[in-house]
């Protein structure tokens, strides 16, 4: 087989594999409220949703991550900077209940850790 014959088929595997973007949240992802579809659209762009469910931070701390989000591409406008920060900080701030993971179990079944 030559060379060109073997590059046309590593070029026609690599294009049969599916990009694989983060799944998009849904409503029972994030928490309701008037900056809920702002989250989805501005965060899970890049990453799950999950990624955010699981933080505790302060304000200050959400702050940094938002404006560091920012910086990377995160399509926030600057009207909505402030209220989706008090979005993030009021449903996964520092006194909110520790993230407890969905865990799957061998039937195929998830299960909340207890």
């Amino acid at each position: 087989m030559s060379k060109l014959s073997r590059a046309v088929i590593a070029l026609t595997a690599l294009l049969a594999v599916p990009i694989v973007r983060p799944q998009s949240a849904s409503r029972s992802d994030l928490p309701e409220g008037p900056l809920q579809a702002k989250a989805i659209t501005a965060c899970t762009e890049c990453h799950e949703a999950r990624i955010i469910v699981q933080q505790r931070l302060s304000k200050p701390a959400w702050t940094k991550e938002v404006d560091k989000m920012i910086k990377w591409g995160a399509l926030v406008e600057p009207p909505d900077h402030d209220a989706l920060i008090d979005y993030l900080s009021t449903n996964f701030g520092v006194d909110k209940p520790e993230y407890a993971a969905s865990r799957t179990v061998s039937d195929g079944t998830k299960k909340t850790r207890k």
